[in-house]
């Protein structure tokens, strides 16, 4: 059984030196890059390219809201309890 192709008619524009396309809402991609072939019968592909760690913890810290982060700082400025030691 064959699943259903999905597709629609987007715009092509200039971007600067560049072509663009946009992409529909429901062909949103979850990453910044792309690799990009054309295919034997000449259609262009885009594979979606993982991101590095480094990327990917930067794009999570940025997801944080701002009551968070407020949140965060505040736990910070608070000293905890002082600890029961031996003395030396």
């Amino acid at each position: 059984m064959e699943s259903a192709v999905q597709a629609a008619i987007s715009r092509v524009f200039m971007n600067g030196n560049s072509q663009a396309v946009r992409i529909p809402h429901e062909f949103r991609l979850d990453t910044s890059r792309v690799e990009i072939h054309r295919n034997a019968e000449g259609d262009l592909v885009l594979h979606p390219l993982a991101m590095d760690r480094g990327t990917a913890l930067l794009e999570a810290l940025n997801a944080f809201d701002e009551d968070f982060v407020a949140l965060l700082e505040a736990g910070q400025k608070e000293s905890p309890p002082m600890q029961d030691r031996e003395s030396l």
